[in-house]
């Protein structure tokens, strides 16, 4: 899966100065970069300056090992900047976390098997065996974890084992209905993904869509969002509804919302792929 003509992509913020945009940029064209691509955003409240900007290698004069090093000595000090540099040989490994819901699943799997992404898919994990025949049909190792109150501790220790082995980079929750704890969050920060309806905070509980259907509203939606140790609040990522009526019964509405919540993760998955997320307090910037 490694690309022929690798590139870097570098994240970062700032506090926002005159110049910074051309300091960057200059950096990488007197070292042989060829820029490739180049987004930037400025928050006027804030005043914080964020980019994402990717160049290729090839006659890059810096040894890749060194270029992290290299700009957070040469700006990092000087502009006080916070960054991140990737590069697109260096395959992301997503696991997949998923309870007895499938639909979310199935999409992610598709897209994967498709090629769409650029991405390793060593394992899939959960605490139901039910999906185990999915996982089976696409072969991708299943791992069934059983969680109750009393073992939950024990076993996310087995599952931290798990992901190390397997040199897990990001954790995808396709309706894994397991609560994560803070030392799990606190070993993938912005790297657990999670999606969920939009009926939250209005509509809590197992039955959202009952409860939607109760009260007539008029659309629905998911979100996808970053796991933060304060559920369900985390740095949303994707988000997107869609409009029902009177017409639609408690089936149609799961099954309208069943549909949003896969698309709505998968563009989020692939956000996360292809590096164009970038996260700032409780917030993200998304590049295009």
């Amino acid at each position: 899966m490694e690309r022929t003509n690798p590139t870097a992509v570098l994240l970062m913020h700032c506090p926002d100065r005159q110049g910074i945009l051309a300091i960057a940029t200059r950096f990488i064209n007197e070292n042989g970069g060829n820029i490739i691509y180049l987004d930037q955003h400025v928050d006027r409240d804030e005043q914080v300056f964020f980019m994402r900007i990717e160049w290729q290698l090839e006659n890059f004069r810096i040894p890749k090992e060194d270029i992290e090093e290299v700009f957070n000595r040469l700006f990092a000090r000087r502009y006080g900047v916070t960054l991140n540099v990737y590069f697109s040989d260096r395959i992301p490994r997503m696991a997949i976390f998923v309870s007895k819901m499938s639909h979310c699943l199935y999409d992610l799997l598709a897209r994967y098997t498709a090629g769409e992404w650029q991405v390793e898919l060593p394992l899939i994990v959960s605490n139901h065996p039910d999906l185990r025949s999915v996982a089976e049909r696409f072969d991708i190792p299943f791992h069934h974890i059983p969680i109750t109150k009393d073992n939950k501790a024990e076993q996310e220790q087995k599952t931290f084992k798990l992901l190390s082995e397997n040199r897990i980079d990001f954790v995808v929750l396709a309706r894994y209905m397991q609560i994560l704890s803070e030392d799990f969050i606190n070993r993938y920060p912005h790297n657990i993904i999670n999606i969920h309806h939009s009926f939250l905070p209005a509509f809590v509980g197992a039955r959202p869509y009952h409860a939607a259907h109760e009260r007539g509203v008029k659309l629905i939606g998911a979100t996808s969002h970053y796991v933060t140790t304060e559920l369900d609040a985390g740095p949303i990522i994707e988000q997107n509804i869609v409009r029902i009526s009177h017409r639609d019964s408690v089936a149609s509405l799961i099954h309208k919302g069943q549909d949003l919540e896969k698309i709505v993760l998968s563009q989020a998955v692939e956000k996360h792929i292809e590096r164009k997320i970038l996260t700032y307090k409780n917030k993200t910037v998304i590049f295009t």
